[in-house]
């Protein structure tokens, strides 16, 4: 295991020489002194990313009653038209 470093990088405190963990905020070398607990704290994707598995983490599986059906988008257009239609005659009378 590394020597502990000697301020935290999570929080700043400063950390005894011979500490396994910092006294302020509990971080170690698996969950913020290593390299990997680092750049993994930035978001920046390694080598390991996937992007579909990102997507599923993060928004959960598509379900299939969940997606708007196609169709109706004309219907909206024919409503916007016949405002637009109804508007038009009320001002020039």
């Amino acid at each position: 295991m590394p020597p502990a470093p000697d301020y935290c990088p999570n929080c700043g405190a400063e950390v005894p020489p011979a500490a396994k963990a910092c006294p302020e905020c509990g971080s170690d070398e698996r969950t913020g002194w290593s390299d990997r607990a680092h750049t993994e704290r930035l978001g920046i994707p390694d080598e390991e990313f996937s992007y579909d598995r990102f997507i599923k983490e993060e928004f959960g599986e598509r379900k299939e009653s969940a997606v708007k059906p196609r169709g109706i988008r004309w219907v909206w257009w024919l409503v916007a038209i016949v405002l637009l239609l109804l508007l038009l005659k009320i001002l020039f009378r």
